[in-house]
């Protein structure tokens, strides 16, 4: 998927996973209002942040891997009837490991 928008600085651009609710057999186990990190694949990632002395730090995230973001650290916004997440590298919890990128 194409990303609509380009970050700026250390940002990068997310598309949030479908939240599915929970099963075991046919009981369906709700949420319970607990508070779960956002997870989602990225799409689009800055240049990177401007360190004290001017030189370039460049983002360590990259377009394709599975990140989670906190539920409310985060930036969420609607372009073209698509909600993405906004967030900068340091908000990131940490990158899901797959087959791909391990």
């Amino acid at each position: 998927m194409e990303c609509p928008t380009i970050p700026l600085g250390d940002k990068i651009v997310i598309l949030p996973q479908e939240e599915g609710e929970q099963t075991y057999g046919n009981i369906v186990v709700p949420d319970m209002g607990k508070e779960k990190p956002e997870m989602g694949t990225v799409l689009a990632v800055g240049p990177g942040r401007i360190s004290t002395d001017g030189t370039l730090i460049p983002n360590k995230i990259k377009v394709g891997q599975t990140i989670m973001v906190p539920k409310f650290g985060a930036q969420t916004a609607v372009v073209e009837n698509e909600t993405y997440v906004i967030a900068s590298e340091n908000d990131v919890l940490g990158i899901i490991k797959n087959k791909e990128n391990e």
